[in-house]
């Protein structure tokens, strides 16, 4: 490890726990990294750092951590030395590449070892070799949303809480999931603003709310839809906007008068009046109105229409790009390292783009649900290696048996992590990762328009970090042109170069440099990036692929072809404060804080199941079935008949009951969070 001995040493950063990017001071002492603290000077945070945070510390220190290359032999690991390592994968991929062709190789990126340059890193790599098959966790987090607003306004908006008369979060609870987002919504209410909650389960944002709206899963949009037919009823929409800016208004508003308080109240589970209420509230604000739609919307049969719906809700409002409403932030002028320009190699048939062509368009992302049908059946043709860095499928992917599976029988299987994970125990290589205070990497944040550089504070001998591992395999591949830098600072300078901004300048501003001031209303000086450079309520694009070019509600199956044999509805994915989806789990403070997962049943549900906190039930859907401690709710937190477990646990896994063959026919994304079960006492506890 790197580092001199002797003196405390203090390095400004940006923190990596989760994609929140808070500013922080790192304290070495002899080497080690022994405290982490808020930064109070950064634009972001002001000095706040969560708890997650914090864990920093024990994410570098942690005396599980990979630091050496392992090679399974005989089905045991064995040390190997890290050059041997890089050498046998290289040889192993051209094997593959002789044998199969480029595009039997994947890559598949996540989030632990890094964030906006290692995504481009390994698009760059996979189409260097030939191979258009890029893969990442984005398929089934976050990029459902960022396609549905995509499809609406052109882009993904960020929202100005703190000037905002009205803050909507819906289907989100930053309190665990962005702490410091909140302190944001909470400044904006302080300041005067309403906060409404929308959201099944009664979280830590809704116990802060003026109003909590309790809604059933995946009827997003009958409720979207119908608060746009009381804003338009009663004439608090914004007229120079739609008149201006818009395409498809009266189509789209036609549309709307379908969903009349009542039959919202039929979808939703919201009393007619509540609607009515909650329409008038966020139309009284306007157009000073916030709303953030969140993961809870993205993993259902319905997600993008659901999600365009309260997207199309901005355009009534006229809140986009307005003072305390939905910013559409202006991004830095960074290079790109991607080569789908160069080598777009769309011809080759990226896995799932057949299937979901909206999620390639938009992103270039293949369909990692798709991946494991592949894998194992060879169709359309043969994925035979994978080199996956910083993910946890085995455990976050959906139909676990069916990932282990396929994963297994990959010919080659590389894993880069920086600890022994579910995934990783897979794995024909295993090479230690460099964590984010073990390399530099840019970072901008879009509500602000700052960006900033983190550098690298210590090292361990054989953790490579983002850029060097893909340099190294390339050059062993003979593709070693297309990783030309000599190190990370000088490929960072590189993809500063067109902004005018040098690598010393963002050292110097730890707090986070302004790359362009802020400002509003950009779409009457710029068409919107959509096809008809307009705010979209339909989407002929869409319907040139035989979509819907409204956002049409559609019912989700539980409520349109019930299954009396799985009367339960189970959500997941709800956060924990001290974890990030299946990270952190190996922390001892955090086990002690939070030791293992459960399944919130409401009390009427307990009492039919004859169970009480504690006891062991089995939670079976049409996918598997899994065991695990019931936790007893309070009846205000979940409604009758809904259930909800965290992801991430091994001891109980989720993904072993969860679909990867029911999706979002837009996105492709899988249901997740409206999934039919049934629950069963466990027979020994009935026996107790």
């Amino acid at each position: 490890m790197a580092g001199s001995s002797g003196e405390k040493k203090h390095y400004t950063s940006m923190c990596r726990m989760c994609d929140n990017r808070c500013g922080i001071n790192v304290y070495v002492e002899n080497g080690r990294i022994v405290e982490i603290t808020g930064l109070k000077e950064h634009k972001w945070n002001h000095g706040r750092l969560c708890v997650k945070g914090r864990l920093g510390v024990d994410l570098v220190n942690a005396p599980d951590r990979i630091l050496k290359p392992l090679k399974r032999v005989g089905g045991k690991w064995v040390e190997i030395d890290l050059d041997q390592a890089y050498d046998e994968i290289a040889e192993k991929i051209k094997k593959i590449q002789a044998t199969w062709g480029n595009r039997a190789m994947g890559v598949w990126k996540g989030e632990a070892l890094g964030f906006l340059t290692q995504e481009q890193l390994s698009r760059r790599f996979i189409h260097a070799i030939g191979s258009p098959n890029y893969f990442s966790n984005d398929s089934q987090c976050f990029v459902s949303r960022w396609i549905g607003y995509a499809l609406v306004t052109g882009d993904w908006a960020t929202q100005d809480f703190i000037n905002s008369d009205c803050a909507v979060i819906w289907g989100s609870n930053p309190p665990y999931s962005q702490p410091n987002l909140t302190q944001s919504i909470l400044k904006g209410r302080k300041n005067g603003g309403k906060l409404i909650v929308i959201d099944v389960r009664l979280s830590a944002i809704a116990r802060q709310a003026d109003e909590f709206i309790q809604i059933l899963p995946g009827t997003d949009g009958a409720l979207a839809l119908g608060i746009a037919r009381q804003l338009i009823e009663d004439n608090t929409i914004c007229h120079t906007f739609i008149e201006k800016y818009t395409l498809g208004y009266k189509a789209y508003a036609h549309y709307a008068k379908e969903f009349t308080p009542e039959r919202v109240e039929k979808e939703t589970g919201i009393p007619a009046e509540t609607v009515v209420q909650l329409a008038r509230l966020i139309g009284s604000c306007r157009p000073r109105v916030c709303i953030y739609a969140g993961n809870g919307l993205e993993h259902h049969e319905n997600g993008i229409n659901n999600i365009r719906a309260i997207a199309c809700l901005d355009g009534l409002l006229g809140n986009l790009d307005e003072v305390g409403g939905n910013f559409t932030a202006e991004r830095p002028n960074l290079r790109n390292l991607a080569l789908y320009k160069e080598k777009p190699l769309r011809h080759l048939g990226p896995i799932g783009a057949d299937k979901f062509p909206v999620l390639y368009d938009f992103r270039q992302e293949c369909h990692t649900m798709s991946l494991m049908d592949t894998i194992l059946s060879g169709t359309p043709y043969p994925l035979k290696g994978m080199i996956l860095g910083g993910a946890n499928p085995a455990l976050t992917n959906p139909n676990t048996p069916k990932v282990i599976r396929a994963l297994k029988s990959l010919d080659l299987f590389v894993v880069r992590e920086i600890f022994m994970t579910e995934t990783a125990e897979l794995a024909d290589y295993v090479l230690p990762g460099a964590t984010y205070l073990e390399q530099s990497e840019l970072h901008y944040h879009p509500i602000h328009q700052i960006i900033g550089l983190s550098p690298e504070i210590v090292t361990f001998p054989d953790c490579d970090n983002e850029y060097i591992f893909w340099k190294k395999l390339a050059s062993r591949l003979g593709v070693e042109d297309y990783f030309p830098w000599e190190d990370k600072d000088a490929l960072n300078k590189w993809i500063l170069k067109d902004t005018g901004i040098t690598v010393e300048k963002l050292f110097n501003h730890p707090e986070g440099y302004e790359y362009k001031p802020r400002h509003f209303h950009k779409y009457k000086e710029k068409e919107l990036p959509t096809p008809s450079g307009k705010f979209e309520f339909v989407s002929s694009y869409l319907k040139e692929y035989g979509y819907p070019c409204l956002p049409e509600y559609i019912p989700p199956t539980y409520m349109s072809e019930p299954d009396p044999s799985h009367p339960y509805i189970l959500v997941t994915g709800a956060r924990k404060v001290f974890y990030t989806h299946g990270r952190n789990r190996n922390f001892k403070r955090c086990r002690t804080a939070i030791p293992g997962p459960d399944i919130e049943i409401h009390p009427i549900d307990a009492e039919k199941l004859e169970v009480k906190t504690g006891d062991m039930v089995t939670v079976t859907s049409t996918v598997g079935s899994m065991d695990i401690p019931v936790k007893v709710v309070h009846s205000s937190n979940i409604l009758p008949g809904v259930t909800q477990i965290t992801h991430g646990w091994k001891e109980s896994n989720v993904n072993l009951i969860t679909h990867d063959d029911r999706n979002d026919p837009i996105s492709g994304f899988p249901l997740m969070k409206s999934v039919e079960v049934k629950i069963e006492r466990k027979a020994d506890e009935v026996n107790k």
